[in-house]
């Protein structure tokens, strides 16, 4: 039970630093404006913002929940993610926690709308507010990567709950961009203020659970691989 429980708040943990990560937290603060742009009322507002949020929930848990059930369905990676998968695990935090130190740096490709495209989801009310975030969510960029492919997918497969941990890192991913979509809908003067707070606050906390996944991941490979423990 309380392993479940921490794997529970690791994956509820993980979606809010991918969250507040620069990169998805300017993308969906620049979203959720433009969607107000768009909307005179405020209620309307918080619901477009609430559409954008449950779409970047469903984008996540929904590619989470195709890989791990793809992975785990076939038989022979099943058996090989089971006798490797504690070896391969440190190596892959020690990794993980490299980039979110930004000691090791890596390019991914953009996904990107059209003015067009953007401005017409946009002016489709709560369904195409839904689809610009479930659509703005699968435009990784390294940190959001590191800790979605390198973090919750081998936490998901060595976990006996592994399927229902994706659907807790979308709802971890979207509620710091739910709270900005109510600052928005009640016409707080002071969002950049806030935007840049959390930013600080961003750096410092990707800092420690980088040092807490490289520590993790060496402990692994202390007794996975070098079996020194």
């Amino acid at each position: 039970m309380t392993e479940i429980l921490i794997s529970f708040v690791s994956a509820l943990w993980l979606g809010i630093l991918t969250s507040i990560s620069p990169c998805p937290l300017a993308s969906n603060v620049a979203a959720i404006s433009f969607l107000s742009k768009k909307i005179t009322h405020p209620a309307l507002v918080f619901i477009s913002g609430l559409a954008y949020t449950l779409g970047r929930m469903a984008s996540y848990a929904f590619l989470g929940w195709i890989i791990i059930s793809y992975l785990l369905s076939v038989p022979q990676v099943a058996q090989f993610l089971q006798k490797y998968m504690g070896k391969a695990l440190g190596p892959i935090l020690i990794l993980t926690g490299l980039i979110l130190l930004e000691i090791i740096t890596i390019r991914l490709p953009g996904l990107s709308l059209s003015q067009k495209h953007h401005n017409k989801l946009a002016e489709s009310g709560a369904p195409g507010a839904f689809l610009l975030g479930f659509i703005f969510a699968l435009a990784f960029c390294p940190i959001s990567a590191a800790l979605f492919f390198g973090s919750l997918i081998p936490l998901a497969i060595t976990n006996k709950s592994g399927i229902v941990l994706p659907f807790i890192y979308g709802i971890g991913t979207g509620l710091p961009v739910l709270l900005f979509s109510v600052a928005i809908a009640l016409g707080v003067r002071s969002l950049s203020h806030w935007f840049h707070r959390i930013t600080r606050l961003e750096y410092y906390t990707r800092k420690i659970t980088g040092v807490v996944f490289v520590l993790v991941g060496l402990y692994y490979v202390g007794i996975y691989v070098l079996k020194l423990f």
